[in-house]
């Protein structure tokens, strides 16, 4: 069964991956405290409890962020991979994916940092090995400069945080960011479309459109993208990176067309003793591309980081 909030066109889904995952989701509120007031949001999320047949489990729990208009089922192929030897979460975040949209709230880094830290502090309960891939790098980043005591260890997937922001959003009038937004909706409806008549119909494509389409029929999902473009989002992250002291894995995508390969050496160089590892036969999103090899550069790091 899936949650009553999901989306109905769910049922069109045939990925046995994306199905496994969408029947996990779940939504709790979390009370977000953002400067006099507080404000109840419910927040999706996956948690798959440690294997008790895990021969070295890890004490260490990951959580996963996903990027920029997106949801945690873009880690549907990853997930597995990591829930028999740590207890795993992955979330949505605030304005994204199924978690619920609250308009009274802001969508900018500040009201996303204290949505995670409200899931962190009393659903997990200790440090987390926490994982972010593409924008969820830049929200992981700014979680553990702000919170530096949640946080075991970083992994940036690609991530955002050199590039890959959009500050001149701050000063776009209101008509420019709904039109920004309404491209976003059409674009990859538009790939459906031309998927679906393609001479050879490719279910696998098909799919994974559909996947990434689904949050995007959530109620308030262009209100929410305009919000955060408005904020500016994480443009004034680059120069805080050097700041970061916490074990840092990089794993980036060798055929990365969304933000290069550039900024993988400029992470590595700005995090104290950071280790980049280059996913092959991946583009911007390694974790779906090659989850295997991801899963075990993952793992591999999650281990040394509780000897």
């Amino acid at each position: 069964m899936f949650a009553h909030f999901l989306p109905s066109s769910i049922s069109k889904i045939q990925d046995v991956e994306a199905i496994a995952l969408l029947q996990r989701i779940q939504r709790r509120v979390v009370q977000v405290a953002v400067r006099q007031s507080t404000t109840a949001i419910a927040t999706a999320y996956a948690h798959y409890p440690l294997d008790s047949s895990a021969p070295v489990p890890g004490t260490v729990p990951i959580l996963l962020l996903h990027g920029f208009d997106s949801s945690l089922l873009e880690f549907r192929r990853l997930l597995p991979l990591l829930a028999h030897r740590h207890k795993t979460w992955a979330i949505d975040l605030l304005g994204s994916g199924f978690t619920e949209y609250i308009s009274a709230l802001a969508v900018n880094p500040q009201t996303i940092r204290q949505h995670l830290l409200s899931v962190v502090e009393p659903w997990i309960g200790q440090p987390v090995i926490l994982v972010g891939a593409s924008l969820g790098g830049a929200v992981a980043i700014d979680f553990a400069l702000h919170y530096p005591d949640w946080v075991r260890s970083l992994v940036l997937i690609d991530s955002v945080g050199f590039s890959g922001s959009f500050p001149i959003g701050q000063f776009l009038p209101s008509p420019l960011i709904e039109l920004g937004a309404n491209w976003l909706y059409f674009r990859k409806r538009a790939a459906l479309v031309a998927a679906s008549v393609l001479p050879i119909l490719d279910i696998n494509l098909m799919d994974a459109l559909r996947c990434s389409l689904l949050h995007q029929e959530m109620p308030g999902w262009r209100d929410s993208i305009a919000s955060f473009t408005q904020s500016g989002g994480y443009a004034n992250l680059s120069n805080r990176v050097t700041q970061i002291t916490h074990p840092t894995l990089i794993l980036w995508g060798k055929a990365d067309d969304v933000l290069g390969m550039a900024d993988a050496a400029r992470f590595e160089q700005a995090i104290t003793g950071s280790r980049l590892v280059w996913i092959e036969g991946a583009g911007h999103v390694p974790h779906f591309d090659q989850p295997q090899v991801v899963a075990d550069h993952l793992l591999s790091f999650a281990q040394q980081i509780e000897r």
